[in-house]
């Protein structure tokens, strides 16, 4: 396993870990026309239960 030979610095350590950000959830519409809320792309929609055109799922 790989061990590091010197200790990193405080400004390198905290300047690497300034990268770790959150990022929002990309959305995208529903592709049913009666529907068109916002969900995560490839992921059926919550809302109306339908994923590339098909029904899936009963909506809740």
């Amino acid at each position: 396993m790989a061990v590091p030979k010197r200790k990193m610095s405080r400004s390198n350590t905290r300047s690497r870990r300034a990268q770790w950000k959150a990022v929002a959830p990309v959305l995208v519409p529903c592709s049913n026309r009666a529907c068109r809320k916002p969900h995560l792309p490839h992921v059926v929609c919550p809302s109306c239960g339908q994923y590339d055109g098909r029904q899936i799922v009963q909506p809740a």
